[in-house]
């Protein structure tokens, strides 16, 4: 009986974390899309330089 519990508690953890990386990747793949929208679509300052649209 233990055996069987812990393959199904095994299984539970490992279908927890594929999931979790899944929406990780979701989260990474919209982060990027942010990301390269403001790399090419940023303004230009007030003094007609080129300026950065982050803020390091």
């Amino acid at each position: 009986m233990v055996p069987i519990l812990l393959a199904l508690l095994l299984a539970l953890v490992l279908f927890g974390a594929g999931f979790a990386v899944k929406v990780l990747w979701w989260i990474a793949l919209v982060v990027l899309a942010v990301w390269l929208l403001g790399f090419l679509f940023r303004g230009t300052s007030a003094a007609g330089g080129r300026s950065r649209w982050y803020r390091w």
